[in-house]
C-alpha cells in the first residue's frame, strides 16, 4: 500500500495535474541537495517518497499563478 495515498495527498492541492508538478519540482530540488551534501546514509529513500511526504505534512506549500 501506498502511504500517503492520494486521497490524503489530494486534500493538500486542488488537483492531480497539481500535485504531480509539485512533487516533480520538490523531487529535483531533493536530489540536488543530496548531491551537493554528497549524503548517502544506509536506508534507500526515493526523492519522489520524500516530496510526497513533505506535500502530506504540508511541508511543501505552492501558489498557484
Amino acid at each position: 500500500m501506498i502511504y500517503p495515498s492520494i486521497t490524503e495527498l489530494m486534500k493538500q492541492v486542488d488537483s492531480k495535474y497539481t500535485l504531480v508538478i509539485i512533487a516533480a519540482r520538490r523531487a529535483r530540488q531533493i536530489k540536488e541537495e543530496l548531491m551537493e551534501k554528497k549524503k548517502t546514509n544506509g536506508k534507500f529513500r526515493n526523492e519522489i517518497t520524500i516530496a510526497l511526504e513533505e506535500i502530506f505534512r504540508g511541508e511543501t506549500v505552492y501558489e498557484r499563478r
